[in-house]
């Protein structure tokens, strides 16, 4: 059983990392369809201010970080797999 427990919790974690890391992907690519559409729409409007990276994507970060430390409290995961997910989900 805790084999079974350890999986799923395993893949849990790896789907959470797996949606996040799409998520950027999206974030970026959209962002560069932005800049190619920016040079037609520049002579019509001011260059925007510059903008902070969003809340949601910090908070969805903190809250796999926080799943997964406790995972580890409870043994499920080991101290090199939360090593190893942890800086999936930080990034470089």
């Amino acid at each position: 059983m805790p084999g079974l427990l350890r999986g799923v919790a395993r893949t849990a974690v790896v789907a959470g990392t797996a949606t996040a890391v799409s998520n950027r992907v999206s974030r970026r690519q959209a962002g560069r369809w932005a800049q190619q559409e920016a040079p037609a729409q520049a002579a019509a409007q001011p260059a925007p201010a510059a903008e902070a990276p969003p809340a949601d994507d910090m908070s969805a970060k903190l809250a796999q970080l926080k799943d997964l430390g406790e995972l580890k409290d409870q043994g499920v995961v080991t101290q090199a797999e939360f090593d190893a997910q942890k800086a999936r989900i930080l990034g470089p």
